[in-house]
């Protein structure tokens, strides 16, 4: 199955030419040329949640918003309607207290969360979960305790239980809460099948090749499990110099 990780970029952004109306369509159309089977989205706001179920009609929907009465599905997991059957779903905060719509700890500059949905292949039987979540953009030590909740999440299943993980963890390869993941049976689709050490970047700013910049990728996707990667890539598709979003999008095609 193909699996996209899409940071959108939120649309109350004032991002001028890049602004949400005109960009819609390329970022339907560029996703759904990708045929994909799940989509996990962050920055999502309500309208872009409307949009994106017209460019994927054939996909149902599941999103987690920030705060009790928030509109806006911040991360959303859309997944094939034909394929896969929804055996359950839920979400929590990554704070000290995940059931408390709304909260945040250890110097969050923002609320984030974690929402996540338990599927059955339609076709195989087999079960399988993926989560999606976006991490802190500021804090190094919210950050790691958010990483460390995700793991600590996934410990609830049997080791060999096909889970995957879509995010924008904010961190790059060599970080901690990278290797926290990886620590905790956490397993990189894109460097299984690249070089760890390429310069490779997710974060662009609306500007694509030319961004200049010494970062790297901060967009993840991550399987455990009986799961395996056969093919991973950065979606630097564009149309001349206006993209999708301000990150690049990833996918990975994963097999049990």
């Amino acid at each position: 199955m193909r699996i996209l990780c899409c940071n959108i970029r939120k649309s109350d952004a004032e991002d001028g030419i890049n602004n949400w109306e005109h960009r819609r369509d390329l970022c339907g159309g560029i996703i759904g040329r990708r045929e994909p089977d799940i989509v996990c989205f962050q920055e999502m706001r309500r309208n872009q949640y409307l949009d994106m179920q017209k460019a994927l009609r054939r996909f149902d929907a599941w999103g987690l918003s920030k705060t009790a009465t928030c509109p806006h599905p911040i991360n959303a997991i859309f997944a094939h309607s034909q394929r896969f059957e929804c055996l359950a779903a839920g979400g929590y905060w990554l704070s000290e207290t995940p059931h408390v719509a709304g909260s945040a700890s250890w110097g969050s500059a923002s609320i984030r969360l974690a929402n996540w949905v338990r599927f059955k292949n339609k076709d195989s039987d087999q079960e399988f979960r993926i989560i999606n979540t976006h991490l802190d953009h500021v804090g190094e030590t919210a950050r790691l305790q958010q990483a460390q909740m995700i793991v600590e999440d996934a410990f609830a299943y049997p080791s060999d239980y096909p889970q995957i993980l879509c995010g924008d963890m904010n961190a790059e390869p060599e970080s901690s809460v990278i290797d926290l993941f990886t620590a905790g049976g956490w397993r990189d689709t894109y460097s299984a099948l690249h070089d760890r050490n390429d310069a490779d970047f997710t974060y662009h700013g609306f500007q694509g090749h030319r961004h200049q910049t010494n970062q790297r990728k901060i967009d993840w996707i991550f399987t455990r499990g009986a799961l395996k990667p056969f093919h991973a890539a950065i979606i630097r598709e564009c149309a001349g110099d206006r993209y999708p979003s301000d990150h690049y999008f990833l996918e990975a095609d994963v097999i049990t």
